[in-house]
């Protein structure tokens, strides 16, 4: 049997056995480790998977992850949440779709800090989907809204998922949040067109609200101060230089639970959640990597990437049409296969073959992460709409899902301003060096 053959053998299990079921960071470790013992023998694969979790835990670029993931969790404990999504209620009051929009501003502003959509998602659905309601809003279309504007978060920096991709692809995680930027506020920009163009075709689904007057607007308004000010340190520390990004999120991280003691918005018992959130999360993603690496290495020794971008050219195709089939790939895959599973999955075989047709390592990552955001809102395990539909069951999950069918159109004109203009995403990093 080729080398060649036990890649695509390999391959192939691991479809079958998160098909199966199997936990991904089992189905990952398992084809990882028996593809390399079939290559290599028993002696170096067992070698090979015991050095992978001590070089996870001793990998200081990895310890960024828990630091965002705990100024999330402060954020969302401290009722920042909230405060955001009033101030950004006042920002668009008197024009139609204020509600929805507020939503999307929240959500972009509250995934600066964040960093995970799920986390976002949840936390917006329980402050902005029942008001919404009360006014008047088709409930799907206010599910859909939550559910498309919390996946800014694997897009805005600092993104946990981002993070991820620069660990797996050693690209620059600093160049990376600055090739977000601009994607990441372009899309939030198309969500509020989307929102205006719905409120023009489906005028019932987005009743008018009553404007706010100019001393409540400016009341709500003082209340973003506190993400602002997290936001700043966590982004612009690290544009400015300031700080690394493990630094700008352990400055953050502290900050946002000064922050929370001193408005008296959390306890110590929220506190001690609050870690117990992160420890979990972090325990979670870290094992899904530690599989991901195995199964890395494993591709790495069938040089299956490098027989791929030979294939390519000796296929005569397109850098277009390769784009092409690679993005129909992470729309497959985002179907069944949450954000972080399929960027540790795909990037070590598509990255050198997007490479190999003039692609950029940072724009391939900020493509690739929106390719994550489509994922997250198509049928059918669209994370964040579950997320929604599990705090309003009454909102069956399928008109959810069609509430989020405008934003998809928005996050492919997006893919579509990224592919017929590099400079998006790239223009940002050349000024950071």
């Amino acid at each position: 049997m080729t080398i060649t053959a036990i890649g695509l053998a390999g391959v192939v299990l691991l479809l079958v056995l998160i098909f199966l079921r199997v936990p991904i960071a089992i189905a990952l470790a398992a084809a990882g480790f028996l593809g390399y013992a079939a290559i290599d023998g028993w002696a170096p694969a067992l070698k090979m998977a015991g050095s992978v979790p001590y070089q996870m835990a001793s990998a200081y670029s990895l310890s960024v992850i828990p630091l965002f993931i705990l100024m999330g969790a402060v954020a969302s404990r401290a009722n920042m949440a909230g405060e955001l999504f009033q101030a950004c209620n006042a920002v668009f009051s008197g024009i139609r779709g204020a509600l929805a929009n507020a939503s999307i501003g929240a959500c972009t502003l509250f995934g600066a800090i964040c960093g995970s959509s799920i986390a976002t998602a949840a936390t917006f659905s329980r402050v902005a989907i029942p008001e919404m309601r009360r006014h008047g809003y088709d409930p799907a279309f206010a599910g859909g809204t939550v559910a498309s504007a919390g996946t800014l978060s694997v897009l805005i920096p600092p993104s946990v998922l981002t993070a991820i991709y620069s660990i797996v692809a050693e690209v620059s995680l600093v160049k990376l949040y600055a090739a977000a930027f601009v994607p990441g506020f372009v899309l939030a920009g198309l969500y509020v067109v989307t929102v205006w163009t719905v409120a023009w075709i489906k005028p019932t689904w987005i009743p008018r609200v009553p404007s706010m007057p100019f001393k409540d607007r400016l009341h709500a308004s003082v209340g973003m101060w506190k993400l602002g000010l997290l936001f700043f340190i966590a982004v612009f520390g690290i544009y400015f230089g300031w700080f690394s990004p493990t630094e700008a999120a352990a400055v953050a991280a502290f900050l946002a639970i000064v922050i929370g003691f001193a408005t008296r918005s959390m306890s110590i018992r929220d506190l001690v959640d609050c870690m117990l959130e992160t420890v979990y999360t972090t325990a979670s993603i870290l094992l899904v990597v530690a599989g991901a690496t195995i199964f890395s290495r494993f591709i790495v020794l069938t040089q299956f990437p490098n027989e791929l971008t030979k294939w390519a050219h000796l296929s005569e195709l397109s850098p277009f049409w390769i784009l092409m089939a690679v993005m129909a790939l992470y729309i497959a895959l985002g179907t069944f296969l949450d954000e972080v599973s399929t960027i540790l999955i795909t990037v070590p075989i598509t990255l050198p073959l997007i490479n190999a047709i003039g692609y950029d390592g940072v724009w391939f990552g900020i493509f690739v992460t929106i390719m994550c955001t489509i994922g997250l809102i198509t049928p059918p395990t669209g994370m964040t709409v579950f997320v929604i539909q599990a705090q309003h069951p009454e909102i069956p999950v399928m008109r959810i899902y069609g509430g989020t069918l405008p934003f998809l159109a928005a996050d492919f004109v997006l893919v579509a301003l990224l592919i017929l203009f590099p400079a998006i995403a790239l223009w940002l990093p050349s000024l950071v060096g």
